[in-house]
């Protein structure tokens, strides 16, 4: 007897799938794409209208065969690979690779690997969606004709073997205007004043001096901020006013995919890509044991833009809270998160497949990351459908002479979202019995010194919020863009921090002029408007590729021709003579947040790297064996210190001299303009011979 044929891409989905469907269901996996662009060629008919030439993926010859071979003997044929634009492509070659009609139902979709979800899926396939499979094609073939046609200006123009990618330049830009702003930022001085104030009966609490009779108060220096506090020191206050009133901490929405990888790198320090093969082992499906019904999906789709929950999913989630926590934990109304105006909703929110498997009843089956991913995503969807956490929010205004004084108390008055797991409550700040009008002493008066600081460099996190507030790129490309920059050296990652690199700079700093388009965001935003109107059926594939390559060609000859070829002062990597320890290759020099390191050119296969001693040519004046090397602590700073390290633990924050002092035979240091001893006071100037 024939038995349907079900197609996925990965094989643990395969697993998972089958142990529902039975044994009148055979399941194979294409692991992933299995036709595609040639990698030696451009593989576009740009004199044709485009036409894609597509070949199938090598090493993927065994697997399309075992799939035929599969289909031949299979009454149905039904594909069900990942339900979004890639995963419609995979069905639309796999169907022209088998020979299924366009106008046949034979497409199937899993936004989550469960029983339910799958068989319902079965019973109710659709024809593939040209549209999307066009969509997909569009993006595919653009960011083609930039990578294979752009990638040779930057060999000829800096260096071979660089390559420029359509969305992921635009992310270098990001970085490096985010560099640009922090250079340019002027950092300013101010202060604050926090006043001690004193009951008669000895209580006592903190405000904040917020106002003179002028309005809102700016304390530029401590001039004025000492002026202040002489002037109201052991002065009485009085109570102007008191408000109460109740305050709200509402939940959040539950996770899409840049707001799970953006939670996972910020509590975690999980990268994109690790936070997004995590979600894919939990959608995929864990083996919870026989016990538990043996392979499971815990987690519906991961790429989605879209908060959107179904009224299943609701229902359940309602009887959970209800067995768990009582009925003031259900909100008076159903809760709907508002749905950003990019997003395609094509799928729900990341959520559990079950709110009733909770993350203790299954953390004996899950690594440690899985736990720890599941955790948040359950806890997330959890309290999303659960009522605000209220405070009852007390603020008074006291006045001493023309200035007035701030202070907020607060006390939890019903927990809500906030009885559940991570979220974090805010501590009680209680304030003693005030009536208006009161009297009370200001005991104490201290005035405290701040300074404006610089933007915050990118880390993952806030390069994928922002790339997702300027509609950058789609939930299926944060992780792949970043891993993408990062592999191509233009930006490293360190400590969390995302840093543009002088070669990142060089090929944006190439490209501005020629190719503004490929680096404005404005742009880049709006091709991505116009891939989804494609998806929509509302324009033309061709017509796109066209209007952007036509003009791109043009611009791409003018370039050829009128920029010169870079010449770099010093090779991008300096060779050394230091051999990997791991690879045998030799080392190169790399610059780092931090100075200078030795790495291995082997990168990505190995990412060996070591310390880079610069020598400073003086003798250690503690051991007189090693030489004093620059250094560099683990916040970024400079200090000195002997090579011989840990056997000689000499150290110094300025650069020692090979002198002595020639008042003791202390250590002399260099310092600006000073040279200074580091064991007496002996001081002189700079001579300019020195």
């Amino acid at each position: 007897m024939a038995k349907n044929l079900i197609i996925v891409e990965s094989p643990s989905k395969a697993k998972t799938i089958k142990k529902y469907l039975g044994s009148n269901y055979t399941v194979k996996s294409s692991v992933g794409h299995i036709i595609d662009l040639p990698k030696s060629t451009l593989g576009i008919d740009l004199e044709n209208n485009y036409q894609p030439k597509y070949i199938t993926v090598r090493g993927k010859t065994n697997i399309l065969k075992e799939i035929k071979d599969a289909a031949k003997k299979s009454s149905k044929i039904l594909l069900a690979t990942d339900p979004d634009r890639e995963g419609e492509a995979i069905a639309w070659h796999l169907s022209n690779a088998l020979g299924i009609a366009p106008e046949e139902n034979c497409r199937v979709e899993f936004h989550e690997i469960t029983e339910t979800s799958i068989k319902n899926a079965v019973k109710n396939p659709r024809t593939v969606n040209q549209d999307l499979v066009d969509a997909q094609q569009t993006r595919r073939l653009l960011d083609r004709i930039v990578g294979y046609k752009l990638s040779p200006l930057l060999w000829k123009k800096i260096k071979k073997g660089l390559s420029a990618g359509r969305v992921q330049t635009v992310a270098v830009k990001l970085i490096l205007d985010k560099e640009a702003e922090i250079d340019s930022f002027i950092e300013e001085e101010y202060w604050s004043i926090e006043g001690l104030f004193k009951k008669a009966t000895g209580e006592s609490f903190k405000a904040d001096l917020v106002k003179d009779k002028n309005g809102k108060i700016k304390l530029a220096d401590e001039k004025i901020t000492k002026e202040i506090v002489a002037k109201l020191k052991n002065k009485e206050g009085q109570i102007a006013s008191i408000v109460e009133k109740e305050k709200k901490s509402n939940p959040k929405p539950p996770f899409i995919t840049s707001t799970l990888q953006q939670k996972a790198a910020n509590l975690y320090n999980y990268t994109s890509k690790k936070t997004m093969s995590i979600a894919q082992e939990l959608y995929e499906g864990i083996d919870l044991g026989k016990e538990k019904g043996g392979l499971t999906g815990l987690i519906t789709y991961m790429r989605t833009d879209s908060t959107r929950i179904s009224p299943v999913a609701k229902e359940e989630t309602k009887a959970y809270i209800l067995a768990n926590f009582g009925k003031e934990y259900i909100p008076e109304k159903t809760r709907y998160y508002k749905i950003s105006g990019s997003s395609q909703d094509a799928h729900e929110a990341i959520r559990p497949t079950s709110v009733w498997r909770s993350p203790e009843s299954i953390k004996d089956r899950l690594s440690k990351d899985q736990y720890k991913l599941y955790k948040l995503i359950w806890e997330r969807f959890l309290t999303s459908e659960m009522p605000s956490g209220i405070y009852d929010q007390l603020t008074l205004e006291i006045v001493v002479d023309d200035y007035t004084f701030k202070a907020v108390g607060s006390k939890l008055k019903f927990k809500g979202y906030l009885i559940v797991g991570n979220e974090k409550e805010e501590e009680d700040y209680i304030l003693p019995p005030l009536s208006v009008g009161e009297r009370l002493t200001l005991a104490d008066l201290l005035g405290e010194q701040h300074f404006t600081q610089p933007p915050a460099r990118y880390n993952e996190a806030s390069l994928i919020k922002k790339m997702e507030s300027l509609g950058i790129g789609r939930p299926s490309t944060y992780a792949a863009i970043i891993d993408t920059i990062l592999k191509r050296g233009y930006v490293v990652r360190e400590k969390k921090v995302l840093y543009s690199t002088e070669l990142g700079k060089l090929v944006i700093e190439l490209l501005f002029g020629y190719f503004n388009n490929l680096i404005d965001v404005k742009f880049t935003s709006h091709m991505e408007n116009e891939l989804d109107l494609v998806a929509d059926g509302k324009r033309d594939w061709k017509k796109i590729i066209d209007e952007f390559y036509q003009p791109f060609a043009e611009v791409l000859q003018k370039a050829e021709k009128e920029i010169e070829k870079v010449v770099l002062e010093k090779p991008l990597d300096q060779v050394t003579d230091v051999i990997c320890d791991k690879c045998g290759r030799n080392m190169v020099i790399k610059n780092g947040r931090f100075g200078k390191f030795l790495a291995c050119p082997g990168f990505p296969e190995c990412r060996n790297t070591k310390m880079l001693l610069e020598k400073t040519g003086v003798v250690c004046p503690k051991c007189q064996k090693g030489e004093i090397v620059v250094k560099r602590s683990k916040k970024g700073r400079v200090f000195y210190g002997c090579s011989n390290y840990p056997e000689c633990d000499a150290s110094y924050w300025n650069k020692p001299l090979a002198e002595k002092c020639p008042e003791c035979g202390g250590v002399l240091v260099e310092k600006d303009k000073l040279i200074s001893c580091s064991a007496c006071k002996y001081k002189r100037k700079k001579s300019q011979d020195e």
